[in-house]
């Protein structure tokens, strides 16, 4: 597909931002657990990627929309910035009723106790976090993903910064390890899903 653009999200994107994540997400076995297959789960999933996306890449990081030439919104890659780690709980709080509505209050326990099992395998320096990428169903395919990915990847390495994400599909991973992401280890606890840690070195 060409004449992609990429640029960060201002505020008023976030929500159609998540809807994109929602759709992307959708069948994602780990998020099963948290959001099971009920009425409303693409409403609940949105609200879920809206809390995570204020939270954590666009108050630290950057949430990247790509589009195409005429506006319309084709996917999401959301980064949470170097320092995201500090202060993290409370802004989570801040979007407690996003979280409530969208898990209910018996699942948030174990939602951030998955949260936490996946924070052990991050590099201890510092580091991007990839924490969401996601493509709307039209463009599959067409390289929305590896544009997005390609245009932050540039800035890490003129910034001379490592880039950290987890991988859950043998394909993806091999995308990343295209891109110069290797494999750390496999994160293991996680039910119906056992992801890989992969970093990535600034290129050159």
């Amino acid at each position: 597909m060409s004449n992609i653009t990429v640029a960060p999200a201002r505020a008023e994107e976030l929500r159609p931002a998540a809807a994109i994540l929602a759709e992307a997400f959708e069948h994602d076995p780990v998020l099963g657990v948290i959001v099971p297959q009920r009425d409303r789960r693409r409403e609940r999933l949105t609200d879920l990627f809206e809390g995570t996306l204020s939270a954590g890449p666009y108050a630290t990081g950057t949430v990247d929309l790509a589009r195409d030439g005429d506006g319309e919104l084709l996917g999401v890659a959301a980064w949470e910035g170097p320092e995201a780690r500090r202060g993290a709980f409370g802004r989570l709080a801040q979007r407690l009723p996003l979280f409530v509505r969208s898990i209910g209050w018996m699942r948030l326990a174990r939602a951030f106790g998955l949260l936490n099992r996946m924070e052990q395998y991050r590099p201890k320096a510092p580091h991007w976090y990839l924490a969401e990428i996601g493509v709307s169903a039209r463009a599959r395919g067409k390289g929305v993903g590896a544009t997005l990915l390609a245009t932050h990847l540039r800035a890490l390495d003129a910034m001379r910064q490592n880039a950290y994400l987890e991988s859950s599909t043998p394909d993806n991973r091999r995308l990343y390890r295209r891109l110069g992401f290797e494999e750390l280890a496999p994160i293991t606890g996680l039910p119906g899903a056992q992801p890989v840690a992969m970093l990535r070195r600034p290129a050159g």
